[in-house]
Parts: structure tokens; sequence; C-alpha cells
């Protein structure tokens, strides 16, 4: 009888515990990028911060997510609408380290960047083609830029970055076009993706056929809002459907969010 007893009292472990998710917050921001990651391994990181003067509008949100802290920030090029929020970003938050393509720029915006990175003491760490950032649970490297480009081509300079969580795979693409597309698959860059954040806002100029045949992406988000230039030209939104990627845009969805269990992905909208 006691035997019995005590093997009652014996208890039984969980078969598994509960696989730690990556969450992939595509903030809306209008005609600009800002993208959150809650990586498996706790790890903040954001990409660009929208719009000069939208630097509160990211903040609230990443409070919503309860963010204590950034590990890592990554401005992936010069341009306004992807860095203009990033100064209020650093004031708000610790920062532990930042990441840039080696381009600089004369705006207000580049050089309010400049300046807030400097007030918390930190260096900018060069984004470039090989660069690994130190996460846990995740293989995260930028794939390009591969080379120098002219200092007037800054959008090509983008900081691109492949991340792996097990078998899931997500590609964020910055404003990167057609020089930095070619050059990424000729140097055969890890670019295979289940999502991919489409670069430069829809532009016809980005997503060329030769990259998106590498990329093969299930799920394509367009961060965009109201603009002057097309965006996003129905030329690109016809070069995802072969691939009957799922497209998701801010300017209709608001903000989107993905989750990732490494295995599986999920998708839901905030309006």
């Amino acid at each position: 009888m006691s035997v019995f007893l005590l093997a009652g009292l014996v208890s039984v472990p969980s078969t598994s515990a509960a696989t730690p998710t990556m969450k992939v917050h595509f903030i809306n921001v209008g005609q600009g990028d800002a993208t959150y990651i809650k990586m498996p391994g706790g790890e903040d990181v954001l990409i660009d911060g929208g719009r000069q003067g939208q630097g509160d509008e990211v903040i609230a949100y990443l409070k919503k997510q309860k963010v204590d802290d950034i590990e890592i920030m990554i401005a992936t090029h010069p341009d306004a609408d992807h860095l203009g929020g990033l100064d209020e970003v650093l004031k708000a938050y610790k920062v532990e380290s930042v990441y840039a393509p080696k381009v600089a720029h004369t705006t207000d915006a580049y050089a309010n960047f400049l300046k807030a990175v400097k007030a918390e003491k930190l260096t900018i760490k060069t984004a470039k083609v090989g660069v690994k950032l130190p996460l846990k649970t995740v293989t995260a490297k930028f794939v390009g830029p591969t080379r120098e480009y002219g200092k007037t081509d800054l959008n090509n300079w983008s900081a691109v970055l492949h991340v792996t969580y097990n078998k899931n795979k997500f590609l964020f693409t910055g404003d990167a076009e057609k020089a930095s597309e070619a050059d990424m698959v000729k140097a055969k860059q890890t670019l295979l993706a289940d999502v991919i954040k489409v670069g430069h806002h829809g532009a016809k100029t980005s997503s060329n056929v030769d990259f998106l045949k590498v990329v093969k992406p299930k799920y394509a988000v367009i961060s965009v809002g109201k603009n002057s230039y097309g965006h996003p030209t129905a030329e690109v939104l016809n070069r995802y459907k072969p691939y009957k990627a799922a497209v998701y845009r801010t300017d209709q969805k608001g903000n989107i969010i993905f989750t990732s269990t490494g295995t599986k992905i999920t998708v839901a909208t905030v309006k």
C-alpha cells in the first residue's frame, strides 16, 4: 500500500516546455519604416523609427509592448523616414548597441540621430554583409550592403537583415533597390524568407524579379502611408503574385504582427 502512496506523490515533469516565440511588429508609421522584434531569447531589437517627430509614436508603441530597454537598434540608412524618430527613442530608452551602414547624410534628421547616439556615449557599429548580431536562439546577420555605393545612392546602402528562427526566416530590406538586390544575389547571400519587409515601400525600383526568385516569400509586408510617389506600385504587387504571397500593408491594416514558434507563423493586425 505504501508503494502506491509514494507513487502518487511523485510529480511527473511536463513533457515539453512552452516554445518561446519571436514576435515581429511592423509599426504603422505612415510613409516610413519602424519594426520592433521581440526575439525568442528575450532581446528587444528596433529597426528604424519612422519620420522625424514620430519618435513619440514609436516609444508609445514600445511601452505598450512593455519594452524596458533595447538591446539592438538598427538604422537601415540615413533617410529621414527611417531614422527620423530614432533620436527620441535613444533619449527614452537605454540602448545597448546601434548599427548603421557607413554612409552619411546632410539632413537635420541624420544630424539629430548622430547627436543622440553621442549623448548616450555609444559608437555606431557598421552594418554590412557578414556582420552577425549577438542574439540567443536565432541567427541574425546582415546580408547587405555587400559593397559601397555612391554617396547619393542612399537606398542601396540599406542594411539588410536576415533572421532565422529554427525553420522560419525573415528578411528586412530597408529601401534596398535593384543594384543592392542584384549584388546580394550575386554574392550568394542567404535570402530565402517566409516573410519579407518589402523594399522601399513598394517602389518599382525594389522587389526585382531575380531577387524574389531567391527570396521565395510566403508573406510580404509593405510599410507605407499616403504618398505622392505611387507606392506601392501595381508593378511590384504583381511581382509577388507568382509566389502566392499574402501581402499586408500598414496603410490598410495598421500595425502588423507576426508570431513565429520557429516552425509556424501566424499574423495579426491592429488598427
